[in-house]
C-alpha cells in the first residue's frame, strides 16, 4: 500500500463562492482542483486547463511538442477549464493557442483507478475537451474511475504538412503523445493507475486513436482503446505531405508559396486570428472534404516521427500495439449530412448535375481520375439506383451513402484488419432518444441515432442536453454505456454478468467467421453477421488492399 504523504498532500478551502478546494502536490508542483458534483450526486475532484506542452507559440509554431516545465514556486490553479485550440467555430473569447491543456476529473485521489482518456472529434479541425462545451463529466464520474480530457492543436496548426524539416506534420497527434506520456509520469497522483489506461476517440478522436494503435510513439501509452465513429483505414491514401493546402493556407495569408522555408516562417508570424478567420476558406468547398487535414507519413528529418510508415502496411503486418479493442458506429452517422444537402437546392442541384466529380470529394476517395468516375458510377447505382436525388424522398438511400463514405467504410476496414491481431468488441449504436444532434425541422423530432449520439449518454454534453436524472428515461441507457466503458477499462473487457444493468446479456469479441456485435439500444441484442455488409462488400470490392 502507498502511503498517502508519499505521494500527495492535501488541504481543503472555501472560496467565497462556497466551494471546496484540494491542493495536489506533484513533480511539476502544486495544483488546485475543485470539487464538482456527478449526474447521481456523487462529489468528485475536477483538475481543469492543465498545461501538459508549452505554447506552441513564436517558433514552436508547427512544432512538435515540448513538455511543460515544473513550476514548483507558485500553485497552478485549474479550478477552471482552458482555452480551446483555434478553429473556425466557437467563441474567440475562448480561443488561444495556449491551448494545449488536460482536464482530470476523480472521485479521491488515494486508491488508483483505471483511467480513461478521452480523444474529442471534430475533423481536426475543430472541437475541445471542455467540460462546458462537450465533455461534461459528471456521467462517468458515477463510476470508479479517473477521467482525462484534452485538447490538441487543430487545422493549419496543427497539420500542416510540407513534406520539408520545416513543418513535418501530425502535431496535433504528437500534442496526444505528450499528453500520454503525462498522464503516465503524473496520474499517480490524481488516483489514476498508470499501468491501466484505455485510449477513448470519437470521429477524429477516434481516427487518431487508430494512429496510435500503429504508432511508435505511443507504444506502451496506454492498455486498451476504444474507438467509435472513424477509423485511419477506408477507401482513402496516406501521403508525405499536404504541401498544396499549405500553400492554400499562405495564399490566404499573404505569405510566400516558396521557398517553403520562407513561407514556413512567414507563417510563423501570422496571429491567430488570421488562421481561424480563414479555416472556411481553407476548404474545397463547402467545409469538405470533413478531413481536410490528414495525418501523413513522416520523411525522416532526424525527428520522432508519429507515423514512419503506410499505416496499411503497418496493419497488414501486424506491427500495432495490441492492445483489446471495442470499434463502433451509430445506426444513421451522417443521415444529417446528406439531409442538409438535399435540402439545399444549390448543392442538390450540383450532385444531380456532376455527381462523378462532387461525390468523391464528399466521400473521401481519389478525383478527376477514371477510376473515381468508375467508383462514382457504381456507388450511385448501388445505393442510389441509378435516380436523381430528390428532397426528402431520396434522404435515407443517400444517407447511407454519406454515412457509409465518410464513416461507416472506415470502420468495417479497420475492423475486419485488427481483428485479425487482437480481441475486439465490436457495436451498432440504435437508441433513439428525446435528444440527439439531429431534429428534423420538419417534425421536430429526433429521427434515430446519429453521429456523435452516443457522447449523449457518456458525458453530459450542454449544449445538447440537460443533466439527466436517475427519474430520466435516459438512465437505463447512460448506466449501460458508464458501466460497459468502466468493465472494460479495467479489464478490457466490457461483460459483467454480476452488475445488475448487465447481467441479462453477453458481449461476444468479434470473429470473421461470425462477425458478431452489440447492438446498443433500447435492449443490448447480440447480432451475427456483421454489420450493413451488404454496402460495405461493394466498398470492399471498389477499393481493394495494395
Amino acid at each position: 500500500m502507498i502511503l498517502l504523504s508519499s505521494i500527495l498532500f492535501v488541504h481543503f478551502a472555501l472560496f467565497c463562492k462556497g466551494e471546496q478546494t484540494i491542493h495536489i502536490a506533484t513533480d511539476l508542483g502544486e495544483i488546485k482542483g475543485v470539487q464538482m458534483t456527478s449526474r447521481l450526486g456523487e462529489h468528485f475532484w475536477a483538475f481543469r486547463g492543465i498545461r501538459y506542452a508549452k505554447p506552441p507559440i513564436g517558433e514552436l509554431r508547427f512544432q512538435s511538442p515540448q513538455p511543460i516545465e515544473a513550476w514548483k514556486s507558485q500553485i497552478y490553479d485549474a479550478t477552471t477549464d482552458g482555452p480551446v485550440c483555434p478553429q473556425g467555430y466557437g467563441s474567440m473569447d475562448l480561443i488561444s493557442e495556449d491551448c494545449l491543456r488536460l482536464n482530470v476529473y476523480t472521485r479521491d485521489v488515494n486508491d488508483l483507478k483505471p483511467v480513461l482518456v478521452f480523444l474529442h472529434p471534430g475533423g481536426f479541425y475543430s472541437g475541445s475537451g471542455r467540460s462546458d462545451i462537450f465533455a461534461g463529466p459528471q456521467n462517468l464520474m458515477d463510476r470508479d474511475i479517473v477521467l482525462v480530457t484534452l485538447n490538441y492543436r487543430l487545422g493549419s496548426l496543427g497539420f500542416l504538412a510540407t513534406g520539408t524539416a520545416d513543418a513535418t506534420g501530425n502535431m496535433g497527434l504528437k500534442d496526444q503523445v505528450v499528453a500520454l506520456r503525462w498522464v503516465q509520469k503524473h496520474i499517480g497522483k490524481f488516483g489514476g493507475d498508470c499501468s491501466s489506461v484505455t485510449l477513448w476517440g470519437y470521429s477524429a478522436g477516434s481516427f487518431s486513436t487508430g494512429l496510435h494503435m500503429m504508432s511508435p510513439m505511443s507504444k506502451g501509452l496506454f492498455q486498451r482503446a476504444i474507438m467509435m465513429s472513424s477509423a485511419p483505414l477506408g477507401q482513402f491514401d496516406f501521403k508525405d505531405n499536404q504541401l498544396e493546402l499549405a500553400q492554400k493556407q499562405a495564399q490566404l495569408l499573404n505569405c510566400p508559396e516558396k521557398p517553403i522555408k520562407d513561407m514556413v516562417a512567414c507563417l510563423k508570424t501570422k496571429p491567430t486570428t488570421d488562421f481561424v478567420n480563414t479555416v472556411r476558406e481553407m476548404f474545397e468547398y463547402a467545409g469538405k472534404p470533413i478531413y481536410n487535414w490528414m495525418p501523413v507519413i513522416e520523411t525522416d528529418f532526424g525527428q520522432e516521427r508519429f507515423i514512419a510508415e503506410d499505416p496499411y502496411k503497418i496493419m497488414e503486418k501486424g506491427a500495432i500495439n495490441k492492445v483489446p479493442l471495442i470499434i463502433g458506429i451509430t445506426e444513421y452517422e451522417f443521415h444529417y449530412v446528406a439531409y442538409y444537402i438535399l435540402r439545399n437546392g444549390t448543392e442538390r442541384v450540383l450532385f444531380n448535375k456532376d455527381f462523378e466529380k462532387v461525390a468523391p470529394i464528399h466521400l473521401l476517395y481519389e478525383t478527376n481520375t477514371e477510376k473515381s468516375r468508375l467508383i462514382s458510377r457504381k456507388l450511385k447505382e448501388k445505393y442510389l439506383n441509378n435516380q436523381s436525388l430528390v428532397f426528402p424522398d431520396s434522404v435515407e438511400k443517400f444517407g447511407q451513402l454519406y454515412s457509409d463514405g465518410v464513416i461507416g467504410y472506415s470502420y468495417h476496414r479497420f475492423l475486419d484488419m485488427v481483428s485479425k491481431h487482437m480481441p475486439v468488441f465490436s457495436y451498432l449504436f440504435t437508441y433513439k432518444g428525446r435528444y440527439s444532434h439531429f431534429i428534423n425541422p420538419s417534425t421536430n423530432q429526433t429521427e434515430g441515432a446519429m453521429h456523435h449520439d452516443e457522447l449523449l449518454y457518456l458525458f453530459h454534453v450542454p449544449v445538447r442536453t440537460p443533466l439527466f436524472s436517475k427519474t430520466d428515461h435516459e438512465n437505463k441507457i447512460i448506466e449501460r454505456l458508464t458501466r460497459m466503458w468502466t468493465e472494460f477499462a479495467k479489464r478490457g473487457n466490457p461483460n459483467d454478468s454480476k452488475d445488475s444493468y448487465l447481467k441479462n446479456f453477453e458481449w461476444p469479441t468479434y470473429t470473421d467467421s461470425k462477425k458478431e456485435y452489440l447492438e446498443i439500444g433500447d435492449n443490448l441484442t447480440k447480432i451475427n453477421g456483421g454489420i450493413f455488409m451488404d454496402r460495405f462488400q461493394l466498398w470492399d470490392s471498389l477499393f481493394p488492399l495494395k
